[in-house]
């Protein structure tokens, strides 16, 4: 989020003119680099479109995004590093950072990009699902040998969370998710847990690429989002309406399995009328239970879960176009 502040520091002589804007952004245990990248490039693009060469001041913390000696993982250095501290830092006046805050040497710049675009490492080194292998792919590359699952205080802590609660909706009543299923050999490791709802669990996928789990977590928080605030005072609802913060929650629309699948490929995974129309049916179902059978598993012994055959449907499609590397999910 982007908001204006009071003056950092009076005395200072500013770049533009009015009162500095600070720019937020929580790195939640969610959202990896590319959905992170994004957004704060959004609150930059609006802070200069409504507060033209205002100083610019930009705060970042990170939740969760642990690697194995308990330090920020290559998501999060990503981010602060090279990507705040690097390509960010000449269009603001000040960046803040869990690892380092640093001040633009040089008069902030003001010509702000109108496109972000995010490149793909070319050394080799793994950023995304490998679809043709269909093998697992959890965050953590060295998980702990524990045989029993953390306790929900400990993923909370993990999460930076104060009190554990559904990552989507806020509920108080949480049960400990898998990222990936333990059945395709998710480990008890604290990194690959979730909190969430009963309701939620239920909906989420039982898939062997975590990051997938966690783009649906992210969209599921945006999707279901005013549910938190269904226990606030009205008060507070009335302010966040002011502020045009959705809190009445509309009712979904019943769909049938299949109509449910396709507008989650839509809103979750981008697919347009042309790849419904232009799929080779026949094809894309062998592919389909390919996938299916071999990437993901059963949870709550559903047969069928809206969130799994999803993900199987794009897993598959990529497949048959030949597009199966690296796949990122970079939901917004």
């Amino acid at each position: 989020m982007a908001r204006r502040t009071r003056q950092q520091a009076r005395g200072r002589k500013r770049t533009g003119g009015g009162k500095g804007i600070a720019i937020h952004h929580d790195m939640k245990v969610y959202e990896n680099f590319e959905r992170s990248a994004q957004r704060i490039f959004a609150c930059v693009q609006r802070a200069e479109e409504t507060a033209p060469g205002a100083p610019r001041f930009l705060y970042i913390d990170i939740q969760g995004h642990r690697n194995e000696a308990g330090g920020f993982d290559h998501d999060a250095h990503e981010l602060m590093r090279d990507y705040a501290m690097g390509f960010l830092l000449p269009y603001l006046t000040e960046v803040h950072t869990p690892l380092l805050s640093v001040r633009n040497p040089k008069p902030q710049r003001n010509d702000v990009p109108h496109v972000l675009g995010i490149n793909h490492p070319t050394d080799g080194s793994a950023f995304g699902y490998d679809g043709n292998a269909l093998g697992i792919r959890p965050r953590e590359t060295r998980p702990t040998e524990r045989r029993t699952p953390p306790t929900v205080r400990a993923i909370a802590r993990y999460l930076g969370m104060e009190e554990a609660c559904c990552l989507v909706c806020w509920s108080r009543t949480v049960e400990r998710a898998h990222v990936v299923p333990k059945a395709l050999g998710g480990s008890m490791d604290v990194r690959n847990f979730a909190l969430l709802c009963p309701d939620h669990h239920a909906e989420a996928p039982d898939v062997a690429d975590a990051e997938s789990f966690w783009a649906w977590v992210d969209y599921a928080e945006l999707r279901d989002s005013p549910a938190k605030w269904s226990a606030a005072p009205e008060e507070l609802k009335e302010f966040l309406r002011t502020h045009h913060v959705r809190v009445d929650r509309e009712p979904r629309e019943p769909l049938s399995f299949f109509s449910a699948v396709k507008e989650e490929l839509r809103s979750l995974y981008g697919w347009k009328e042309d790849d419904l129309r232009a799929a080779d049916w026949s094809e894309l179902m062998d592919e389909f239970h390919r996938v299916l059978d071999t990437a993901t598993g059963r949870h709550f012994s559903i047969e069928k879960k809206v969130s799994t055959h999803a993900w199987a449907y794009d897993i598959a499609l990529r497949r048959i176009r030949d597009e199966g590397d690296a796949i990122v999910r970079a939901t917004m």
